[in-house]
């Protein structure tokens, strides 16, 4: 899978210069495609965080060309309702409310919407007002964590 061996050549880089590689899409589409890489840090992730990942992404792509079409590389924080890549990714937000989309159907839904309820290795739990689904990080297609209003003041 072209996302896997992506993140095997960029992840290192991101790490080298102090950063969380928190993970990438690779969207291909008919005449480019879009590398989004997520970057992340303690102290947040400025537009010139992402411009020198940007500018050492690019290099490393250059060196190695694994995308042999037209890209463009979008570099980037996660943001506060980011993308979840792995299992681990999950676990760290158990108790926040997130919206996934899997591959095969977990009784008889695709979207999931809820509340990350617990996560065991693999296993994800996902609660509603109507259910709970368990389902594996493999069957995840996108995740992404779905913050509410709660606390902001207006």
């Amino acid at each position: 899978m072209k996302e896997k061996l992506l993140s095997e050549l960029i992840a290192p880089v991101i790490e080298d210069m102090g950063f969380v590689f928190w993970g990438l899409e690779y969207l291909p589409q008919k005449n480019n495609a879009i590398l989004r890489v997520y970057i992340d840090h303690a102290d947040g992730v400025t537009v010139n965080h992402c411009a020198d990942c940007s500018h050492e992404i690019s290099g490393l792509l250059e060196v190695e060309d694994p995308i042999t079409n037209a890209y463009v590389l979008e570099v980037s924080s996660p943001g506060i309702d980011r993308v979840l890549f792995s299992a681990e990714q999950f676990a760290s937000y158990v108790g926040e409310r997130v919206q996934v989309k899997l591959a095969h159907p977990v009784d008889g839904a695709r979207n999931v919407k809820g509340v990350i309820k617990a996560v065991n290795d693999d296993l994800i739990s996902v609660a509603n007002d109507v259910t709970t689904y368990d389902f594996s990080m493999g069957n995840v297609m996108k995740a992404r964590l779905k913050p509410t209003n709660a606390g902001v003041k207006k």
